[in-house]
């Protein structure tokens, strides 16, 4: 069976979001258009970043409907992460705390999509 292998998020500018994402995974692109960027991740994923009036058939979505989710090994872990990406001026929209699936906090991109940091609850 075929899995999907890509995430994409449509943004306003991808040389500009192709930037922002270089920083935060810590790798450069495989491919960047002005159109496009594409990072090949460590998971096998691939992510993708659309420029938004490119996109066929057009999107009537923006950010902040789905979450890319980063999941750590520990509360620590995620407190470092908040209290770095707060340090970057990463738009927190939830500070961080204890919900039923473990610790966890949200923050923006610049397009509003949602990237939630977490560390899973322990059995």
């Amino acid at each position: 069976m075929t899995h999907p292998g890509f995430i994409l998020l449509y943004v306003a500018d991808p040389t500009a979001s192709g930037a922002f994402y270089a920083q935060l995974l810590g790798v450069a692109p495989i491919e960047s258009a002005p159109t496009f960027a594409l990072f090949a991740l460590d998971s096998g994923m691939k992510l993708g970043l659309w420029a938004r009036h490119e996109v066929q058939p057009t999107a009537s979505m923006s950010g902040g409907g789905a979450e890319l989710c980063f999941a750590l090994a520990s509360d620590a872990e995620v407190d470092d992460w908040h209290t770095r990406w707060r340090g970057q001026g990463l738009p927190i929209l939830l500070a961080p705390r204890r919900m039923d699936f473990g610790y966890t906090f949200v923050a923006a991109d610049p397009d509003g999509h949602r990237l939630r940091v977490f560390a899973p609850s322990q059995p």
